[in-house]
């Protein structure tokens, strides 16, 4: 008898995207928007962390990325910077960090704590803390170091975004969450 695949059981979970804005999107990163030349540096600006390695900022090209998603990622030692080149509409899931010192875990909750191959603990994402965000007009995203992505995503056959991070993050900082397997669901993008 053949073994049954884990997308035989898994559950469809539908999430409503709502407008990336400073103040929806504060507890996983920033959204930069537009300001005004030779303006001082504050606190409107992308909070950058890339002291970990060599910066990499480049264009990424993608294709045929779906408003569906059943893994979700995040790097433990940098901020990561997306935006699409021409102000697309485009989405992204995410959930907020939980990166962990084991030294601070008290009680049964280390339990759930997990070693990521890169070397950092962190909690898994919970099925229930994960959103979904639409990102338009010409404004980019800050990642928070930690923070759980999934994306870009968007409707359009192909679409440019250029992408900062380390020169290494996607070889030696790239943990992943694969819902199917651990938690029998995927998300669906209701828009």
């Amino acid at each position: 008898m053949a073994a049954a695949s884990d997308e035989q059981f898994t559950a469809v979970i539908k999430l409503k995207p709502i407008e990336a804005t400073p103040e929806t999107f504060q507890e996983f990163g920033q959204v930069i928007e537009a300001s005004i030349d030779g303006e001082e540096f504050g606190p409107h600006d992308a909070q950058l962390d890339l002291s970990h390695g060599i910066p990499r900022f480049y264009i990424m090209h993608l294709e045929d990325r779906a408003l569906k998603f059943s893994e979700i990622t995040h790097h433990a030692s940098v901020t990561q910077c997306l935006g699409s080149i021409g102000s697309h509409v485009w989405y992204l899931g995410v959930g907020k960090p939980s990166i962990v010192d084991p030294t601070e875990i008290k009680g049964t909750t280390g339990a759930d704590v997990v070693q990521s191959h890169c070397g950092h603990f962190y909690v898994p994402p919970a099925v229930d803390d994960i959103h979904a965000f639409r990102i338009s007009g010409p404004k980019f995203l800050k990642l928070n170091r930690g923070t759980w992505h999934a994306g870009p995503l968007f409707t359009e056959k192909t679409m440019d975004f250029y992408n900062l991070e380390l020169s290494n993050t996607n070889v030696v900082d790239h943990t992943i969450h694969d819902f199917v397997k651990k938690n029998k669901v995927v998300f669906l993008l209701d828009e």
